[in-house]
C-alpha cells in the first residue's frame, strides 16, 4: 500500500494586515498544498475552556470575557492596540502555543511541501529581522511575503473591518513595516493587481517550491 510522502519542506507565508494573505493561501490549497494557519491556531489557543484562555483571564481579568465566557475579541483587540505592554503580555501567552500547533500541523502534512501562514512572522523577534524570524521558526525553509502598498492596505482594511481610520492606522503601526517584512523575504507576491495576476504568481511559486522540496 502506498503511503503519502510527508511534507518536510515548509514555506513561511506572511504579510501585513489586509494584504490578502487568505486569497494567497486559498490558491496554494487549490494546488494541493497543505496550509497551517496561525490565525486559526491563535483562536484555538484561547478557545472556550482552553488553558490559554485561563491564562489570558489570569493576566487581564474576567473583563476580557463576553457573556458566554469566551474571549471578547473586539474588546481585547481595542485594548492591545491602545496598550503595547498589554499586547506583549498577550503575545507571550498565545505565540508559543501557536508555534507548537503550526509545527505539529506541518509535520503531519502530506504532499510536496507545506505552507505555514504566519501574519506576525516579521515580528517574531524584537529586532524584526530575518534571523529573528528563523530563530522563532527554525523549521521554515523559505519565506514568502504578500506585499501591497500601505495605501492599498489601509483602503482594504477600512472596507473589510468597517472600522475608523484611526484604529486602522493603529493596527498597521503595531505591525512590522512594509520595509521590515520585505527584508525577511526570499520571495514576494505583489497582491496589488488582478486575481489573474495573483493566480500566475502563486502557480510560479508552487512550481519552484515543488522543485526545491524534491532537491532538499
Amino acid at each position: 500500500m502506498h503511503n503519502p510522502r510527508m511534507a518536510n519542506y515548509v514555506v513561511g507565508l506572511t504579510g501585513g494586515v489586509a494584504s490578502g494573505k487568505s486569497e494567497v493561501t486559498r490558491r496554494f490549497e487549490s494546488l494541493g498544498v497543505a496550509v497551517a494557519d496561525a490565525d486559526v491556531a491563535a483562536r484555538d489557543a484561547v478557545a472556550l475552556g482552553s488553558e490559554g484562555l485561563a491564562s489570558v483571564v489570569a493576566t487581564f481579568g474576567e473583563g476580557v470575557l463576553d457573556a458566554q465566557g469566551a474571549l471578547d475579541r473586539a474588546a481585547m483587540r481595542r485594548r492591545i492596540y491602545a496598550d503595547p505592554a498589554a499586547r506583549k503580555r498577550l503575545e507571550t501567552i498565545i505565540h508559543p502555543r501557536v508555534r507548537r500547533a503550526l509545527r505539529a500541523q506541518c509535520k503531519a502534512a502530506t504532499g510536496p511541501y507545506a505552507v505555514a501562514a504566519i501574519p506576525l512572522l516579521a515580528e517574531a523577534s524584537r529586532q524584526r529581522s530575518r534571523e529573528g524570524a528563523l530563530a522563532a521558526y527554525p523549521w521554515l525553509r523559505r519565506i514568502v511575503v504578500v506585499d501591497v502598498t500601505e495605501a492599498v492596505q489601509l483602503s482594504r482594511l477600512l472596507a473589510r473591518d468597517g472600522i475608523d481610520e484611526a484604529l486602522a492606522r493603529g493596527m498597521m503601526a503595531a505591525q512590522a513595516s512594509r520595509r521590515e517584512r520585505l527584508a525577511i523575504a526570499d520571495d514576494v507576491i505583489d497582491n496589488s493587481g488582478s486575481l489573474e495576476a495573483l493566480d500566475a504568481q502563486v502557480a510560479a511559486l508552487d512550481a519552484r517550491y515543488r522543485t526545491l522540496a524534491e532537491e532538499a
